[in-house]
């Protein structure tokens, strides 16, 4: 350990980070295993999304006050990241179909629980990012395009306004009736 006047290196930083995100998983999984054992699969995990929403709300609601305290709207672009650089660095943004989007190529969360052997525990925490966006601007909807945790090989995640999301289910939904009258 290389220590000068109080000083830590980048990859002692990093193992610290590294601890207390694994901690997280493990406090989480022990919740949810939990809630399911006492009450049974469909409310146990209910219960832990509920709770997990709940979390999501109020890490949502510290952005926006960050977020408002710099004078900024409540846009997409203006979302303070609320992730540790050093727990969440092999990540980027990227243009899907001229969509922007956020691709997590490592999620110290999702190892813990794929390693524990209980990724479908582990993804409810996930619910966590659709709450925070809510609480921050009601009009934002977050979306998991994909997930480690459901067997794609990163997570991606797209921010999208209501009225688009709305737009596109409306669209998506002519084309399928057009597709079954052309049958």
């Amino acid at each position: 350990m290389t220590r000068k006047k109080g000083m830590i290196t980048r990859e002692e930083a990093f193992q610290q980070v590294k601890s207390m995100i694994t901690r997280a998983a493990l406090i989480h999984w022990a919740f949810t295993k939990t809630l399911v054992k006492e009450l049974g699969e469909k409310k146990g995990k209910a219960l832990a999304k509920k709770a997990i929403k709940l979390y999501g709300k109020e890490v949502g609601k510290r952005v926006k006050e960050r977020t408002l305290a710099k004078g900024l709207p409540l846009t997409r672009e203006n979302f303070q990241d609320d992730l540790p650089d050093l727990g969440w660095a092999e990540r980027e943004k990227v243009q899907v179909e001229g969509e922007n989007r956020s691709r997590v190529y490592t999620c110290l969360l999702a190892r813990v629980w794929q390693e524990l052997g209980v990724p479908e525990l582990g993804r409810i925490y996930c619910f966590v990012d659709q709450a925070k966006y809510e609480a921050y601007n009601p009009e934002l909807q977050c979306v998991h395009v994909k997930n480690v945790l459901d067997g794609d090989a990163y997570c991606e995640l797209a921010v999208r306004t209501k009225k688009k999301q709305r737009a596109e289910g409306r669209e998506h939904r002519v084309n399928r009736k057009r597709k079954k009258l052309k049958t």
